[in-house]
């Protein structure tokens, strides 16, 4: 990792921001290296690092080693039991069932104690919502106003979705906007909310991983798309007893 100067808050100046690993390791292990060349001060995990994919064990093990903050998300807390899988979609209560069978004690005991939400410093840290962070998609406009009428930072990054997208409000007006890779915003002034959209199960066309990087020096927000082996990712979950339409989905980002 790079020594770029901290901001005046005392935060990294240049942050990679990822969510919604999803147990697929060769996703994470391709953003972290593209990570890792841009040269950052820190990694925020926005949660869900499990769930849906093969990997959960060898996920949560480099999220640990690489990962300065680490959230979880609805799919860590349903495999750690803190929510009721009744909630869920089935292939979704399945995926979690099968995580819960099959992760490593240690595993478990991460995604036990990992918090849904971080609303400090200078970027408010969310899985969902500030209103509710283990569940709320803020797709609409209406769900970012009000998010944004919670947050106590200026500037607040969300995953859930599995969307890379932005909304800001500036001089009482409100926009929201895709972001697809090359994106760049300047996010000095307005509040923000920002999701990277997802390492491991992209739902917005690009089945390549996503992340995001937040440059605090430049005041800089620009979304990154990286190339992985899918096939590798959808192997490793046609080997296993969950549902096939996992591996399949992962070749159209939807």
């Amino acid at each position: 990792m790079s020594s770029h100067p901290p901001d005046s808050n005392g935060a990294p100046a240049r942050i990679a921001i990822v969510s919604d690993v999803h147990g697929n390791l060769p996703a994470f292990e391709a953003v972290l290296e593209d990570v890792e060349a841009a040269g950052v001060d820190a990694v925020w995990c926005l949660g869900d690092l499990v769930g849906y994919g093969a990997s959960p064990d060898g996920c949560v093990a480099l999220a640990l080693e690489r990962c300065d903050v680490l959230l979880g998300g609805n799919h860590d807390l349903a495999v750690a039991g803190r929510v009721d899988l009744a909630d869920f979609s089935p292939a979704a209560a399945a995926a979690a069932r099968w995580t819960r069978e099959h992760a490593a004690p240690d595993t478990l005991a991460t995604l036990e104690r990992l918090p849904p939400a971080r609303d400090e410093g200078p970027i408010g840290l969310y899985h969902g919502s500030p209103g509710d962070p283990v569940w709320e998609y803020v797709l609409s406009s209406r769900q970012a106003a009000e998010a944004l009428d919670l947050m106590s930072p200026r500037i607040g990054a969300i995953g859930h979705t599995h969307v890379a997208l932005s909304f800001v409000r500036a001089d009482g007006r409100l926009s929201g906007d895709p972001a697809p890779a090359g994106t760049e915003h300047d996010i000095a002034a307005g509040e923000w909310l920002l999701n990277p959209g997802s390492v491991g199960q992209p739902r917005d066309g690009d089945p390549r991983a996503a992340w995001l990087l937040v440059d605090l020096a430049a005041w800089t927000a620009s979304w990154r798309r990286v190339e992985y082996p899918i096939d590798a990712a959808a192997r490793a979950i046609a080997a296993t007893d969950l549902p096939r339409h996992l591996a399949d989905r992962l070749f159209i980002g939807q």
